[in-house]
């Protein structure tokens, strides 16, 4: 790669190299090539050698004082198909959410205009809410995940994607499953193919995932031959863990064990497989996910409504487990990451101090549970980064330039930055607080500025 092709930006970087660490450059220049994959970092910035190159080339952009770059946020858990009921029927159990609710909801994606409607809209709303990584749920039917795929290859959108296995026959409506466990195999080997050898996707941008949906929803057929499939592709696996009290009790009734253990023994618990919610996991649990190199994404938001239980974010890092955040739309009625870091502190205060008031406060809480917005910061970038096991989530050599430039001069707008008051720390703690899509005003993806708004 020549030093011609390659591109720079002038800003004040935000980042997070470690967990409860935060780094702030003003006035930095990043160098990135033209594959997206950043070259140098140079604390200079404007005043250096490179900055100068760049410039006579007609290659370096200079964000105004008052701006500020992030990581591009990373989504672990995302429902594709679920995106027209954001912020409904939240007011119902788990099961019946899905029931009546969301089984008849994308079972309407057999229709590929409709899918086309929604996935367009969707990802153009990720990727104005800064999410730069998306791991996306399909639904059963390969064409309309095809198309998610496509979706996000022509909009430059970084993402995980599944095509759902459900066969289930007790726990899956007729209308809304795969056939048999052999059709939902088939099926998947067919997406993992597709993506795999997109024409438009010899980068990778876009990765296929093993997806079964969760516990109740496959038989042991297809739980089987899903770990089958991972093995031999080495693809990334996503599904939902021990997430609500429901969800937990039935996989023990029904295996006489955890989810996480379920998920071992099917070959299904592996480097990068990521498990949404994870509740209720045991000690033990931890121990096998961490020793696996999987993940959980945790969704702070979707919790308070369907899991009955938050996350201990804090034992699972001691544990030693990879944790991320996940918007889980629309389980969660928000699709911004930023929500989700600033739910992850605040369900984790709530742990902690215990919510109630009529239970002494020494024996109300979990002690030694909060997490603060540094680690949460951490986790909507490099810790996704870490959970997907891809150089993303922080601004270092080597790593792909996946960023987000947060305006704090907007007019009308909750993120007020008062230069001569607030430090680093406090800039970051109110962009995670205040900032929304309104205050993103541009996105890089792989070193693409990438479209956020229709």
């Amino acid at each position: 790669m020549s030093g011609g092709d390659a591109r720079g930006l002038v800003a004040t970087f935000i980042d997070a190299p470690a967990r409860g660490e935060l780094r702030v450059r003003p006035g930095a220049l990043i160098e990135y090539d033209a594959d997206g994959l950043i070259r140098s970092v140079h604390e200079g910035g404007a005043d250096s050698v490179a900055a100068e190159r760049l410039a006579q080339a007609g290659r370096l952009e200079e964000l105004p004082p008052g701006s500020y770059v992030l990581p591009g946020l990373i989504d672990l858990h995302i429902h594709a198909p679920q995106w027209p009921q954001l912020g409904k029927a939240l007011d119902v159990p788990l099961e019946v959410w899905l029931n009546d609710y969301t089984f008849p909801l994308e079972a309407r994606y057999a229709d590929l205009d409709y899918a086309h409607r929604v996935y367009d809209d969707l990802v153009t709303a990720t990727i104005g809410n800064g999410t730069t990584t998306a791991v996306y749920y399909g639904t059963v039917h390969l064409e309309a995940t095809q198309l998610l795929a496509d979706l996000c290859l022509a909009k430059g959108q970084r993402a995980v994607i599944g095509k759902v296995a459900m066969d289930h026959p007790d726990n899956c409506p007729g209308y809304y499953r795969d056939t048999n466990a052999a059709e939902g195999l088939e099926s998947t080997r067919s997406f993992v193919d597709y993506v795999s050898t997109h024409p438009a996707n010899k980068g990778g941008l876009v990765r296929p995932a093993i997806t079964p949906r969760f516990i109740p929803s496959c038989t042991d057929d297809l739980l089987f031959g899903l770990g089958d499939i991972a093995e031999a592709t080495g693809c990334r696996v996503q599904t939902h863990c021990s997430e609500s009290d429901w969800a937990h009790r039935y996989g023990i009734e029904r295996f006489g064990q955890s989810d996480t253990r379920t998920y071992a023994d099917f070959g299904l618990l592996r480097r990068a497989t990521i498990l949404a919610h994870a509740n209720f996991i045991s000690e033990a649990d931890m121990a096998m996910i961490a020793a696996a190199g999987a993940a959980v994404a945790h969704c702070p938001l979707s919790n308070a409504f369907f899991a009955n239980a938050v996350f201990p974010t804090r034992t699972a890092f001691a544990a030693g487990v990879h944790v991320g955040l996940g918007t889980d739309v629309s389980g969660g009625p928000s699709p911004s990451i930023l929500d989700a870091a600033g739910n992850a502190v605040l369900v984790s205060r709530m742990l902690e101090d215990g919510v109630d008031p009529s239970t002494p406060a020494v024996n109300r809480g979990v002690a030694g549970s909060r997490i603060d917005f540094a680690e949460a910061f951490w986790m909507a970038t490099t810790g996704g980064g870490i959970a997907l096991d891809l150089p993303i989530g922080l601004f270092e050599p080597g790593y792909r330039f996946d960023a987000v430039a947060v305006d704090g001069r907007s007019p009308n707008s909750d993120l007020t930055i008062w230069p001569e008051l607030d430090g680093a720390a406090d800039v970051v703690q109110k962009i995670i607080h205040n900032a929304r899509r309104s205050e993103v005003f541009a996105v890089w993806i792989d070193g693409r500025k990438a479209p956020t708004s229709a």
